[in-house]
């Protein structure tokens, strides 16, 4: 059965193979949810799913279980009460290993099929994701199902793509001749066999549940590792549903379903720490804060540890042709599910004596306006604008946005809480946008959520300097500039591959800075401290697999 899971997708395979090489656009899973896409039904059917494990005992079963976890809250301001099986930590290595016995033997395509299979099954739920998504992580509704779904399946597909060309590379027998001059040649042969490195550990994050975590996930699986799934204790539904349908291939290509597992817990456990620091866990991915990241970087020391962490997210305004075009989309940027993206940018670098448009010379106030009044005129109808901000996901989110105004800065525009107009207790939040300048030390930690500051810088040579600074030291997923000069998009291209960060130039239309595209934008570099890896390319899959040969002379026979 695994075998036909491979061949059944090997077109899709063989397409992605394609994409990763020319990055053209192409995705086998459209992120619109369309009903001629999806099915007339579908969105009603993922309604009634998520309705259905409301207020109810999850339906996963797991060898062990002890008791039931689960305290999830939507930020849209109801509680989910769900109930998952929690299994003791030690109970949960147990099993892994004893299913590694197994699953390793099964071999590349054996793993790449399951995981491709999978991944088909997910994408006809993902309106049953999107739900759950939205109710855990506060993501609006399209942003839930494009990056709670179809998003976090292109980034999964593009980790098995690139496990499946390293893997392939490899060989399975070899005759290998050496000549001996006068003496016969030296004949033998020699097998590869591609091995994982034992059990992945992933820790999920609240905000993006499954896009941070699908691309570890899929890329311990496809190279023939276990892995454990440790969701975020508020944000456990969308990789509960995940695990469920991987438990699900698995069995079917009769394999030990606990290759996968879940490791549900109460907000307060140490199930993370006593997981990590195991010595079977041999592979960590994790996305979250800097302080939790560089705790796994320095103590996981039998694991590879992949982190994504916190870092201080510029752009670089020199010269616009466009000043309306170019707020336009820093506005939307600002509000993108309220700014609680990785990506999301915080520091806005503008030389104090103003900027040259093609509509003459603006001020630092004037450019301040600018931003501030797209901001405005995005938030203005609360009913469209939720469907952008979405909700807050966690609660320290809205104190952080109270400390920034503690500390005195004066307002471009003020933070508010929107009205949802179908969930009324949504956790909800604008944009707030300070003016600062280059040597107040607040810029330089990371705000997460909806806070920007406009920073007057004594030129855009300072703005280079500290934008690139800020990245060697703080670290950076993204960088943008606006500039109409040639030489100074260069400097700040150099800049930016020295500083090893993602530059995005004079975007005003429907791209932005918050967003990449799988099979073609590297998201990260693992080149600045705000991540140790790029999802994805070839490093971030091929340690994950090992190789290890066999040779023996060739009249032997065995």
């Amino acid at each position: 059965m695994a075998s036909d899971f491979f061949t059944a997708h090997k077109a899709t395979l063989d397409r992605a193979l394609e994409a990763i090489a020319t990055r053209e656009y192409w995705t086998p899973f459209p992120e619109m949810p369309s009903p001629r896409v999806y099915g007339e039904e579908a969105a009603a059917q993922g309604q009634a799913a998520f309705e259905a494990v409301q207020n109810s005992d999850y339906p996963l079963l797991l060898d062990g279980s002890t008791q039931k976890v689960g305290q999830e809250r939507s930020p849209y301001g109801f509680d989910l009460n769900i109930r998952y099986p929690f299994v003791e930590a030690q109970a949960l290595i147990e099993q892994s290993s004893l299913a590694l016995d197994s699953w390793r033997e099964a071999g590349p395509q054996a793993w790449v099929g399951v995981c491709l299979e999978a991944l088909a099954r997910l994408n006809k739920r993902s309106f049953e994701m999107a739900n759950a998504v939205q109710h855990t992580s506060g993501q609006a509704f399209m942003m839930a199902f494009q990056a709670g779904g179809p998003h976090a399946q292109d980034r999964a597909l593009e980790a098995v793509v690139y496990a499946w060309q390293e893997m392939s590379r490899i060989p399975g027998l070899a005759n290998w001749v050496k000549p001996q001059g006068k003496h016969d040649p030296i004949d033998m042969q020699k097998q590869f066999t591609v091995v994982p490195r034992g059990i992945g550990l992933v820790i999920g994050c609240s905000t993006f549940p499954t896009w941070n975590s699908y691309p570890g996930l899929f890329a311990s699986l496809a190279t023939g590792n276990t892995v454990i799934v440790k969701p975020h204790p508020g944000a456990i539904l969308p990789l509960a549903l995940t695990v469920s349908v991987l438990r699900e291939v698995l069995s079917e290509a009769g394999f030990n379903p606990n290759v996968v597992l879940l490791a549900a817990h109460e907000a307060d456990d140490q199930v993370a720490q006593e997981l990590a620091m195991n010595p079977a866990v041999k592979i960590i991915d994790y996305t979250g804060s800097s302080a939790t990241g560089n705790y796994l970087e320095q103590h996981a020391r039998q694991a590879l540890v992949y982190t994504e962490k916190a870092g201080v997210n510029q752009i670089i305004i020199d010269s616009v042709h466009d000043i309306k075009a170019v707020a336009r989309n820093l506005a939307f940027s600002f509000a993108l599910y309220s700014g609680q993206m990785c990506t999301a940018p915080q520091n806005i670098y503008v030389p104090r004596d103003g900027i040259q448009t093609d509509e003459g010379h603006l001020s630092f106030d004037e450019v301040c306006a600018a931003l501030g009044h797209a901001v405005q005129r995005l938030c203005a109808d609360p009913a469209r604008a939720v469907e952008i901000t979405g909700a807050l996901q966690n609660e320290l989110t809205a104190q952080r946005i109270e400390e920034v105004k503690a500390l005195g800065l004066e307002v471009i525009v003020d933070s508010q809480a929107l009205a949802h107009p179908v969930y009324p207790e949504a956790r909800t939040a604008t944009p707030l946008l300070l003016k600062t300048d280059a040597t107040n030390p607040n810029i330089l930690k990371e705000w997460f959520g909806p806070i920007i500051f406009v920073v007057a810088t004594d030129s855009t040579e300072q703005s280079i300097q500290l934008a690139g600074e800020t990245v060697l030291e703080h670290g950076a997923l993204t960088l943008a500039a606006y500039t109409t000069n040639k030489d100074t998009a260069t400097a700040i291209r150099k800049m930016a591959e020295r500083s090893g960060v993602s530059l995005s130039l004079n975007l005003t239309g429907a791209v932005f800075i918050n967003q990449t595209a799988a099979y073609s934008d590297f998201h990260g570099t693992g080149a600045n401290p705000a991540a140790n890896a790029a999802l994805s390319d070839a490093a971030y899959v091929s340690n994950r697999f090992r190789v290890v040969q066999t040779r023996w002379h060739t009249e032997q026979t065995l």
